[in-house]
């Protein structure tokens, strides 16, 4: 049985143990398993990939012929060259078929590509036990590992970085691999001529992904806006922003409105309130703020930072449900906003 770890990952795709069998990349990061997919099958191509006789297919068609896998991998190449079979959106109606191959696959390779997987999956299950299989999961970044892929893409190509490029960039950027190398190849590019990255140049290409799509959040709950509410918080957790992470900028949010109420309550106009913050709130969200700073009162703002510290506990507690806690909170403030 070969169950790697997370951290053993990067490890085997540099030296894979075995060349031929089946191969499971599997996570929560689809960026990071079709990335530690193409990477797996580089190395497995040997020094000649031109030659490599690569098959691709998604796992609806393997639904509807389940016999398509075993004859793609047991064709022999035209060429001579290796056989790779890549599945994506690999399922468990694979397993019957998978079993039948895991003994008898000879110098082919199959490639699956899945989701979240649990210990108890049966496509897992079967990767893990199978004497030529090798599961590899693929789950976000951790910050250390974020950063370090940061530093490693802009040093391949010789640009050079303000010192607190790297802190922006990982407040910006959420979880997903295929998001953060995408945003990276547009850096680099930008960059290609001078060499040279500072600060405002990635608030400038990148900001958008980040701390704009959570200003969109705020404002909406703030504002009482349920359908852009869903619409910005569609697009944050699409993109991997972590649930917990809006919760905190959340907290912070409704904690600023209450500290800002109190000069309102004691007869500072909203505007002049929010023009003297230091630092002042971005230009396009005066409006929103200052409507949001008439909307509620201090009791309510109370009521709703309540609500967000318990929904923050709640996802502590049960991380698999943070995002629904997440949804529920936001929206129940929302409804608050839009009843007032």
């Amino acid at each position: 049985m070969t169950a790697l770890k997370a951290h053993e990952v990067a490890r085997f795709l540099a030296r894979p143990d075995i060349a031929s069998g089946i191969f499971l990349a599997y996570g929560p990061d689809a960026g990071l398993v079709r990335e530690t997919a193409q990477r797996l099958i580089r190395q497995l191509s040997g020094n000649d990939p031109e030659s490599a006789s690569l098959v691709v297919l998604d796992g609806s068609e393997v639904d509807a012929d389940p016999s398509i896998l075993a004859v793609e991998a047991r064709s022999v190449s035209l060429f001579g060259g290796k056989r790779i079979v890549r599945v994506r959106g690999a399922g468990k109606s694979l397993v019957m078929t998978l079993t039948e191959l895991r003994d008898d696959i000879g110098d082919a390779a199959i490639v699956l590509e899945a989701g979240n997987l649990t210990p108890r999956d049966a496509l897992r299950a079967l990767v893990e036990a199978a004497k030529n299989g090798r599961a590899l999961p693929c789950f976000p970044d951790s910050d250390e590992a974020l950063q370090a892929l940061i530093r490693e893409t802009f040093n391949q190509q010789g640009i050079r970085v303000d010192a607190d490029v790297i802190a922006t960039l990982r407040e910006i950027l959420g979880n997903d691999r295929e998001i953060t190398r995408r945003e990276l190849e547009k850096l680099c590019l930008y960059a290609a001529q001078s060499k040279v990255l500072t600060r405002e140049d990635v608030l400038l290409l990148c900001a958008d992904n980040g701390m704009l799509v959570i200003d969109a959040i705020l404002d909406a709950t703030g504002g009482g806006h349920a359908e852009k509410l869903e619409l910005a918080l569609n697009r944050a957790l699409s993109s991997a922003v972590d649930p917990q992470r809006l919760l905190a900028m959340s907290n912070i949010h409704f904690a600023n409105l209450r500290r800002w109420r109190t000069e309102v309550d004691a007869g500072k106009p909203p505007r002049a309130v929010l023009e003297g913050q230091r630092p002042k709130p971005h230009f396009s969200r005066i409006g929103a703020l200052e409507q949001q700073l008439r909307l509620w009162s201090d009791s309510a703002l109370a009521t709703a930072s309540g609500r967000i510290l318990q929904a923050t506990a709640d996802s502590r507690r049960r991380p698999a449900l943070a995002e629904t806690t997440l949804r529920r909170a936001l929206l129940a403030i929302c409804m608050m906003a839009a009843t007032h």
